[in-house]
């Protein structure tokens, strides 16, 4: 297990984007920072967190014999890996919100953003980024936002978490080539699955809808009240909750 630790940077994924180019890096080669001056999350938003308190870091793996037709999974492997070791640290009510939020008892704990490099022979690399909120207790201006350790009302160990984290990541990698156990067990977790829930499109329209799945090309199936199941991609929609 190769982890790089750094006491600040702006941000893990552009650094281990970086160093991927320059060097032969060992796969599942983590680079962790106790303080991210410019994180990225989705839909182009900053990733907050406050010094020393959370746990922020990526991951780099270089896949071998899996088609990038099946880019997703590598989500879907960061998701149950995060769901598996928030559970086993007591969390409850762990869902993934599509697509890329982990939440535990209606509240965002954790942010996930996997950048992918396709290589000119077809093969190709992943930097898995997360920012797990650990122990910071203030989220300012963010009603939906908590931590573990307010959920929990303890503090936790974030190396211990990390360690965690990287086994399960890996134990979830080695069942790649089993993508219909891994759709499976997401559409277990996958927050609101078949429930009426209201969502927000580009152009501030609500609406309900019920979440049907996720698509193989990482888009959410909602069947609408018309009967009719469209797909929506990252910015294309916002579910309210």
């Amino acid at each position: 297990m190769n982890i790089i630790k750094l006491n600040a940077i702006d941000s893990t994924n552009i650094f281990l984007k970086d160093l991927s180019v320059s060097q032969n890096l060992e796969n599942f080669t983590v680079v962790v920072t106790e303080n991210q001056l410019k994180g990225k999350g989705q839909r182009g938003a900053t990733w907050t967190s406050e010094d020393g308190k959370n746990l922020t870091f990526s991951i780099f793996i270089n896949h071998k014999n899996i088609p990038f037709e099946q880019v997703y999974l590598i989500n879907i492997i960061t998701s149950l890996a995060l769901v598996d070791v928030l559970q086993k640290n007591n969390l409850s009510n762990v869902y993934i919100k599509w697509p890329n939020d982990i939440l535990s008892e209606n509240k965002k704990i954790c942010g996930i953003l996997v950048e992918n490099t396709l290589k000119a022979d077809g093969s190709f690399t992943s930097i898995v980024g997360v920012g797990l909120n650990v122990n910071q207790e203030h989220f300012e201006n963010l009603p939906q936002a908590s931590s573990l350790a307010l959920l929990k009302n303890i503090p936790f160990d974030k190396d211990i978490l990390l360690v965690a984290i990287i086994g399960a990541f890996e134990k979830w990698y080695e069942k790649i080539n089993k993508p219909e156990l891994l759709w499976q067990l997401y559409h277990n977790h996958l927050f609101k699955m078949g429930i009426p829930t209201a969502f927000e499109s580009i152009k501030k329209r609500k609406f309900m809808g019920i979440i049907k799945g996720v698509s193989k090309n990482g888009q959410l199936m909602v069947l609408l009240e018309d009967d009719t199941v469209q797909e929506f991609d990252i910015k294309e929609i916002k579910m309210l909750y």
